[in-house]
């Protein structure tokens, strides 16, 4: 019992520290006149909410995905594309972005989701590779120099702007506190314990009448419009996109995040970003 109250103050120490770090970085970068950390921490953060997203196939499910970060690139290109002929409207360039990572999670995930483990990493590492190139072909948008976005997306509205340094840093803060609760409510839910206990034993889960593949599925298309909302942020933040970001390797830094703030837990992949 004990051990279970230290590791809880643990825990919640972390949460105060890291969403503390993150709330305050604007303020101390304002003090010390360094605006420079501003851009850093959001740059961070948006990396944040793309680990989340990926924790809840790879923590809680058990699906090693190293084609995550086209989900990224998908937002991004999304902003960039819709920058490209001059469409600056945040809520439709949002809305384009989750419907198509939607579909392309939906109709990959439908893919790869039927095979396990080595076979389920090169499957995903190759549908990824194959838009990859796709959009290295394409010269209109850049071809692999990239696409230049020389407007940040509009809110229609003068009390927000994207080109306001400080109000886009806690709008990407506020996303990530969203995926955060997001994945917190998720994961406890009904479907949050098939999940777990399809990575623990999906023999026993079909048994007791469950369709786990159904429920993965969901779980990997819900990843995916997560790790999308992450790139319309981060091509505001860059102006720029290029196809280096869908590549398998920035999947692989993803992993690397995930594992290193701790699987299968909330905070980890914040932990892990930062």
């Amino acid at each position: 019992m004990r051990l279970l109250n230290s590791l809880q103050k643990r825990r919640t120490l972390l949460a105060i520290l890291v969403i503390g770090t993150c709330a305050l970085a604007p303020i101390a970068a304002g003090i010390l006149d360094q605006p420079y950390y501003i851009n850093l921490f959001s740059r961070l953060m948006i990396w944040a909410i793309a680990a989340i997203s990926l924790n809840l196939i790879l923590g809680y499910g058990g699906m090693i995905s190293f084609g995550h970060s086209l989900y990224l690139g998908i937002g991004a290109y999304t902003v960039g594309i819709f920058a490209y002929y001059d469409i600056y409207n945040f809520y439709l360039q949002l809305v384009t972005a989750i419907a198509v990572a939607a579909f392309i999670a939906l109709i990959f995930g439908g893919i790869s989701l039927r095979t396990r483990g080595v076979y389920f990493i090169m499957i995903t590492m190759a549908l990824t590779q194959m838009v990859y190139f796709l959009s290295i072909s394409i010269e209109e948008y850049g071809s692999d120099d990239g696409l230049i976005i020389y407007d940040r997306s509009d809110f229609g509205t003068d009390l927000i702007s994207m080109d306001n340094p400080v109000q886009r840093y806690y709008l990407i803060f506020l996303v990530m506190i969203a995926c955060l609760y997001f994945s917190h409510r998720l994961i406890r839910s009904r479907f949050g314990y098939v999940i777990r206990g399809t990575k623990s034993n999906e023999t026993r889960m079909e048994v007791l009448g469950y369709s786990t593949f159904r429920y993965r599925l969901i779980c990997f298309v819900l990843a995916g419009v997560m790790c999308a909302l992450g790139g319309v942020l981060s091509a505001n933040v860059e102006k720029f996109v290029s196809p280096d970001i869908m590549h398998w390797t920035r999947s692989g830094e993803l992993i690397f995040m995930v594992v290193l703030g701790g699987m299968a837990s909330i905070l980890g992949p914040v932990t892990g970003a930062l």
